[in-house]
């Protein structure tokens, strides 16, 4: 097979690979570029997730070949894989995997979070930083993560992305990582750990500080289904103080905001974008937001620099304020009227960067998340549920357009959606074979047989 980027990008494309650890941006389009250095993230900093580190123990020499034929096929200088030091079963097997590849090489970080957010890693890895507003390409750097490295190398094999890997933990019986078909109900993946330890529970799809809380209603009748984005699935009891932080409603953090923020500097003082040198100050929105300083426009522009880690919201508030829920609305209110991010300084680290890390453990600590960090073993059942739900849009971009009807039999595999021409989007394929029974603006419904 040539090593050349034509190949890499029409094969990733083919196969429907999207950034598996994020918003799920197709790697595709990630993947034409000109870089320096290709780096691999495997830092995996959210609590209680454990898929990249698992893969990179098991899958260490495929890994690895994929990450040379991408270094090569880019013309990168380097390719570099991100993992935290105190792994040292994945650290010993990745060492030993890229002992023979001159070009290839092993970063261990620390154990802190959020080790894994692509403006940190590239600094850790290269001692650059992206600038306001950018992309690791300013830096001549790619990143991707682990599963998504996995999926291309998979890609140049011919084979679409049609399963996801997942850690299913919390307050289950049986804590387990595994992969699924991509669509299978939320619910079947929780009953493949042992079932939920109680009744009243519900779901974070992803990690603890940047998952997206599950509606329970949707959870139950099998409309929740796991994505090519989905790493993870984490049930607490309905009552958990991380659920009830995730419930409060915007205009509750507002009102408790008013009375209670006393403009510490907390939230902005251990932001990893303000460590990094980016003029964002949480502490500023909330004051321009409670006490109607929109003159202030820097403050309100700067919800363009949030990456959206949690920590101001869910470590650094004393009296757990969301600075984190008024930069997203801001940036949504933006985005409808059209306005574009001003801030596109180049940026120097700020002094107290390397002193202002959030070691792993005092964060599991403040999420009260203690007494779920026990082991999620690898699981390698296949698992193959009656049926699924692919959703068609699992990725940055507008949905697929689907190529099959009602009533139609697929096979596992098949290309079942595509995107428009000309459009950003991802190809999406049959996660089991089966028959078509629904297909709308949304989904694709298969049944097996």
């Amino acid at each position: 097979m040539n090593r050349d980027r034509k190949t890499l990008i029409a094969k990733t494309k083919a196969a429907g690979v999207v950034g598996a650890g994020g918003a799920g941006f197709p790697t595709h389009v990630k993947l034409d570029a000109q870089v320096k250095t290709v780096i691999v993230n495997g830092a995996e900093c959210e609590p209680l997730l454990s898929v990249d580190v698992q893969l990179m123990e098991r899958r260490a020499d495929e890994l690895v070949e994929t990450l040379d034929f991408i270094v090569e096929a880019l013309g990168a200088e380097a390719g570099v894989i991100g993992i935290k030091g105190k792994h040292r079963a994945a650290v010993a097997k990745l060492q030993e995997a890229v002992s023979g590849w001159d070009r290839l090489r092993v970063e261990l970080l620390g154990d802190y979070y959020p080790a894994g957010d692509e403006h940190i890693l590239v600094y850790d890895v290269t001692g650059q930083a992206v600038p306001e507003g950018g992309i690791p390409l300013a830096v001549g750097a790619v990143v991707i993560n682990v599963e998504t490295l996995l999926n291309v190398g998979a890609a140049l094999r011919d084979q679409p992305v049609i399963t996801t890997w997942i850690t299913v933990a919390g307050a289950v019986r049986e804590p387990v990582t595994l992969a699924v078909p991509v669509g299978t109900p939320v619910a079947a993946a929780v009953d493949l750990a042992g079932g939920p330890l109680t009744a009243d529970f519900r779901v974070i799809e992803g990690g603890p500080m940047t998952g997206v809380l599950l509606s329970q209603e949707e959870v139950k009748t099998g409309r929740a289904v796991c994505k090519k984005t989905t790493t993870g699935l984490i049930v607490l009891p309905a009552d958990h103080w991380l659920v009830r932080q995730y419930n409060v409603k915007l205009g509750r953090i507002l009102q408790r905001a008013q009375s209670a923020c006393c403009q510490c500097r907390l939230c902005t003082d251990l932001c990893p974008r303000y460590l990094l040198g980016h003029e964002i100050h949480p502490h500023l929105v909330l004051n321009a937001v409670n006490h109607g300083h929109a003159a202030n426009t820097a403050a309100i522009t700067e919800a363009f620099l949030c990456c959206d880690c949690g920590v101001c919201e869910l470590y650094a508030c004393p009296v757990e304020l969301s600075p984190r829920r008024v930069y997203r609305a801001l940036k949504e209110e933006l985005g409808r009227r059209g306005a574009g991010n001003p801030h596109r300084r180049r940026v120097e680290p700020r002094q107290a960067l390397g002193g202002r890390h959030i070691p792993v453990d005092h964060l599991v600590t403040r999420l009260g998340l203690d007494e779920y960090v026990v082991r999620a073993p690898w699981s390698e059942v296949e698992f193959s549920p009656r049926r699924v739900s692919i959703p068609l849009k699992q990725h940055v971009g507008v949905p697929a357009k689907p190529l099959v009807q009602a009533g139609q039999r697929v096979e596992k595999g098949q290309v079942i959606a595509v995107p428009p021409p000309d459009k950003l989007g991802a190809a999406v394929h049959a996660s089991i074979p089966g028959r078509v029974t629904e297909v709308t603006k949304t989904e694709i419904v298969i049944v097996g047989e």
